[in-house]
């Protein structure tokens, strides 16, 4: 499955809405995607579970990368 995440570049800072970046990642539950993302000490604010419609919608542009981890 592929989720999309919401995260800060660090924990420590406070979400906003304007510094808030996004990756690709798949995995196989959201609990999956937040192992392999912890040791990069993110401020993950969402996991969102990409299928379908939106999949393909996110796969269409540019800034899609799906991240090898």
């Amino acid at each position: 499955m592929i989720y999309k995440v919401y995260y800060q570049e660090s924990a420590s800072e406070v979400p906003v809405r304007e510094k808030t970046q996004t990756l690709f990642l798949e995995a196989d539950s959201e609990m999956d995607v937040r192992l392999k993302l912890k040791d990069r000490n993110y401020n993950i604010e969402m996991v969102q579970k990409l299928e379908g419609k939106y999949l393909e919608y996110e796969q269409n542009h540019e800034n899609y990368k799906l991240e090898q981890i």
